[in-house]
């Protein structure tokens, strides 16, 4: 009797179930039903972000915006430590600025340390990942000596290679007389200082570029390697055809910071030859800041700033659009 009355039960309850479909919701998604969201505790959502990232925008609008807007103002004006005429004179500094052989000739030195610079610094970082992603013993010990040059400060870097490069005294010198080699005047010499602070930067920040290709080389999956070897590839093929691939985007990221790094060059540079000699390694940021301190033109010493300010963001522009048309 009480399996009857069921199945009677279920009977009666069907018609009701088919004429009415159910409809389902979806997940993640309020029905109808559910009360909107009240206008008060959107207002206190909002109020609630912006006091967390209001300490960020002070900073960001004190610190940057408000100098590069105030830099930009005082281009255009004949400011000078001195006082002697704060008024507004046009383009007059850049105009100056241009026709100046003496910023073209620290641009050209710029460009040519960065030029010079980025390539070893790309090269050897990736030589040195390589050598350390096949398994060297005792990985730790070459990973610390790699990339603790890196944390050293400029000073002591520049007073280090100071001591090395020096022509009576220096371990370099010293080496090459004793290998009946003649002596070099690394940092007296207009044909050779820019490479000596070419091989002092190289030995202090090329652990950082290591460290990124080191990381970029362990993220490669092993079973592309794995399908190489049984296709019969070697170690150069298959870093050649699998390892350089995949580096790319990595490549390109360095390439793009160390022309950035490169072309802010000033630490080493004053700290060693202080510009010398005869200019020949006086860098841009250098002569801006001569121009702006030793010359108390602050007003053209910021229109040379964002004459090379220009200069950065369109090689920026260039890098990301040379990036986006290879990653396309």
């Amino acid at each position: 009797m009480s399996s009857l009355a069921t199945s009677q039960d279920a009977g009666q309850k069907a018609p009701a179930l088919t004429g009415r479909p159910r409809r389902n919701q979806p997940r993640g998604n309020p029905s109808k039903t559910d009360p909107p969201q009240s206008s008060p505790r959107r207002t206190r959502d909002n109020l609630n972000g912006w006091g967390f990232a209001a300490p960020f925008l002070a900073f960001f609008l004190v610190f940057l915006v408000w100098p590069l807007l105030y830099g930009l103002y005082m281009s255009l004006t004949g400011k000078s430590l001195t006082g002697a005429n704060d008024s507004l004179i046009g383009l007059a500094n850049y105009a100056e600025a241009l026709a100046d052989a003496d910023m073209w000739h620290s641009l050209g030195n710029t460009l040519y340390f960065t030029v010079i610079s980025t390539v070893p610094l790309v090269l050897v970082a990736l030589v040195m990942a390589a050598l350390v992603n096949v398994g060297l013993p005792a990985q730790w010990l070459w990973r610390l000596s790699y990339f603790a040059p890196y944390l050293l400060a400029s000073t002591v870097v520049s007073l280090f290679f100071s001591w090395m490069y020096n022509p009576q005294l220096g371990l370099i010198n010293d080496s090459l007389a004793k290998i009946g080699l003649p002596k070099v005047a690394w940092l007296n010499d207009p044909n050779v200082a820019m490479w000596a602070i070419v091989i002092a930067t190289l030995w202090w920040t090329v652990g950082f570029n290591f460290l990124l290709y080191l990381a970029a080389m362990q993220n490669i999956p092993a079973q592309h390697y794995e399908a190489a070897s049984l296709d019969g590839a070697g170690a150069w093929r298959q870093f050649f055809s699998i390892t350089l691939p995949q580096l790319t985007p990595t490549t390109v990221m360095i390439v793009l910071l160390q022309m950035l790094a490169s072309l802010k060059i000033f630490d080493q540079v004053y700290q060693m030859t202080a510009g010398g000699p005869a200019g020949s390694t006086r860098p841009v940021v250098q002569y801006i800041f001569e121009t702006g301190f030793t010359g108390y033109r602050l007003g053209y010493s910021a229109a040379i700033s964002y004459i090379f300010f220009g200069l950065i963001v369109a090689v920026s522009v260039m890098q990301f659009f040379i990036t986006r048309r290879r990653s396309a």
